[in-house]
């Protein structure tokens, strides 16, 4: 490996390294990067091979290969490595945001945007919009195409980014202009045509608003995206969520039992069409429209390998079959426990009557089962994600919760244990007088939680490893380098 030292430092941008000294120890790949390159925290990536870099993504594009040329900035000027190993693959280093840049906001202002519903006083990032094609291909987040340029699109089929996932809305583009209320959100619609002719996947959702673009609307959106498939593999329908503060924002009604039940015929047509064509269902109800219309959910194989269970769709049918499964062959270990769960309204129907399977196989097992109205949001929101710690409390004061209480792990900030409203585990289990238990998403961590305290009291712990780990990085839960950290306390 060749260092070179050249002229000092002028101009360009580069990625700010962060190296704290927990990565140090643990990670090998950041001790290589500081110790044989002579590179530390505050230094700067300016270049690979010649390329700028703007991103994470850029970096570790640039970086999978056997021989490179790296350029940094440094404390006195710049230096340059010609970099050469055996094997091709991640040249890890960490910056001091998430993606070595700053998250690309939203330039929208969607008449269905649930942030704009929150009320004041919230944690300041529950507030901020993102619409970062980044994010789509690293987290999955869902995106609108309105904050993508040309250079934008060509660098995912360039760097072969997939899936990419899109808020697609309607394929009507004067309506997704009103809709996304940017006037640009129609023309933003030929991008899918570029990833289509350049097959990079999609995943499209479609949140759908009464009145608005459902009906014939949806029916035309879903034609037209359906010419797409098989490159888009995936179009979810979601309701739109309404919550109590609504005023001043565009007047959407909820869906009723009949206007489910259109939905999901609509839908169901064209799985039908889909499949034959494709071999695939590609468009997806949310369990949410089986719920209103009280309908049974369908069959594990439409749901396609559950490739649209982030939004909702398959996660009942899902979580039944894993606690079957997990159930199968099983006999009562003749253990007794009186014991606690609390969920959203919505899958309450079904998480009741999967507790009663399990107490067929576990008679000794006593469980109640709880649904949690949300007064913060509004009643009609129903889900067990948005559940607050006053919500839950509120409720269950005065109920018989027995020896502890298990809770969803998405009632929790991620790898927190603190709810929306900032209430944490502690104060809630101080509130109620029972130890909590934060479970897992699947039905066999349902079910391991429900016989065994310790298998749940693991998966609390488990839940709280991320927040650990991240702090004892000198990171936050972002990815931001935190403030001053001296590598062990925050300041």
């Amino acid at each position: 490996m060749r260092q070179i030292q050249t002229q000092p430092f002028t101009s360009g941008k580069g990625l700010r390294i962060n190296i704290p000294q927990f990565l140090l120890q643990t990670k090998i790949i950041q001790h290589f990067l500081s110790t044989a390159l002579g590179l530390a925290g505050g230094d700067e990536l300016l270049s690979v091979d010649g390329n700028e870099l703007n991103d994470t993504l850029d970096y570790d594009f640039y970086t999978d290969s056997k021989s490179f040329h790296l350029k940094a900035k440094v404390a006195d000027g710049i230096r340059e490595w010609d970099v050469r190993r055996e094997e091709r693959g991640p040249f890890g280093c960490d910056f001091s945001t998430y993606l070595g840049d700053q998250k690309h906001s939203c330039s929208n202002h969607c008449m269905f945007c649930f942030i704009d519903q929150l009320p004041p006083g919230m944690r300041e990032p529950l507030y901020f919009k993102d619409d970062d094609s980044r994010l789509s291909f690293l987290q999955g987040n869902y995106i609108t195409l309105t904050n993508m340029k040309d250079k934008d699109i060509e660098r995912i089929i360039r760097f072969h980014l997939a899936p990419i996932n899109i808020s697609v809305q309607t394929m009507n583009p004067e309506l997704r202009c009103k809709m996304l209320h940017n006037r640009f959100a129609g023309e933003a619609l030929k991008k899918i045509d570029r990833l289509y002719e350049a097959e990079t996947e999609m995943n499209g959702q479609i949140v759908l608003c009464k009145g608005v673009n459902d009906g014939k609307e949806l029916a035309y959106t879903i034609e037209q995206l359906s010419k797409y498939a098989p490159v888009m593999q995936s179009v979810s329908v979601v309701p739109v969520g309404l919550s109590k503060y609504r005023d001043g924002l565009y007047p959407l009604e909820p869906f009723t039992k009949e206007d489910a039940c259109e939905v999901i015929d609509l839908i169901e047509k064209w799985q039908t069409i889909n499949y034959e064509r494709h071999g695939i269902h590609f468009i997806h109800a949310s369990d949410e429209w089986y719920i209103l219309a009280e309908r049974e959910l369908p069959e594990e194989g439409r749901y396609d390998g559950y490739i649209q269970l982030e939004n909702g769709v398959g996660m009942l049918r899902l979580l039944r079959e894993e606690v079957m499964d997990a159930l199968d062959e099983k006999t009562d270990d003749g253990k007794e426990e009186e014991i606690s769960i609390a969920t959203g309204r919505l899958p309450y129907p079904y998480l009741e009557k999967l507790v009663r399977e399990i107490e067929k196989v576990y008679p000794g097992r006593n469980v109640h089962v709880y649904p949690i109205r949300n007064d913060f949001f509004g009643e009609s929101i129903t889900v067990a994600g948005l559940i607050t710690g006053q919500d839950l409390i509120a409720q269950l004061k005065d109920k018989t919760l027995g020896d502890r209480l298990l809770l969803p792990a998405v009632m929790f900030k991620s790898g927190e244990e603190v709810f929306l409203d900032d209430i944490t585990k502690t104060q809630a289990e101080d509130a109620l007088q029972i130890p909590i238990n934060i479970v897992k998403s699947s039905g066999y961590d349902l079910v391991d939680a429900i016989l065994d305290p310790e298998a749940a009291r693991e998966q609390t712990a488990e839940h709280g490893a991320y927040e650990l780990t991240m702090k004892d990085a000198g990171l936050t839960e972002d990815g931001e380098v935190i403030p001053d950290w001296d590598g062990e306390n925050e300041p």
